[in-house]
């Protein structure tokens, strides 16, 4: 089993920025791919971001790209979601995710653990 628990969410104005944690216990994330997803009120849940183990490979949403970026700290166990420039449509819960495999993955059902997920709330 993977524990994931998320944090760094909150509430901002947009333009500004917010870093998200997700750290891994257990068996630890080590040989996954990680992952973002996120849900908006009445949305379903969306691929956000994922990057690969080691951590050589990254992919992005469209809507994401150029603002957000995730990276992850093996050592630590912990992976990230840097979110510059955040807008109002940005507003969700954030869930960080680990596949099954190793590579980069877009589709949620190639994950296997979930977080609890963290709330960012932009405000206009």
């Amino acid at each position: 089993q993977v524990q994931l628990v998320e944090s760094g969410g909150g509430l901002v104005q947009a333009g500004d920025s917010l870093t998200l944690s997700c750290a891994a216990s257990g068996r630890t994330s080590s040989g996954r791919a990680m992952g973002w997803f996120r849900q908006a009120p009445g949305k379903e849940r969306e691929f956000v971001a994922t990057i690969s183990w080691p951590g050589r490979s990254t992919y992005y949403a469209d809507s994401v790209k150029g603002r957000f970026t995730i990276s992850r700290d093996n050592a630590k166990n912990t992976v990230y979601l840097q979110m510059n420039s955040l807008k109002p449509e940005d507003t969700a819960v954030y869930y960080c995710a680990g596949a099954r495999g190793l590579y980069i993955e877009i589709n949620a059902r190639a994950y296997e653990y979930w977080g609890q997920g963290t709330q960012v709330t932009v405000s206009s």
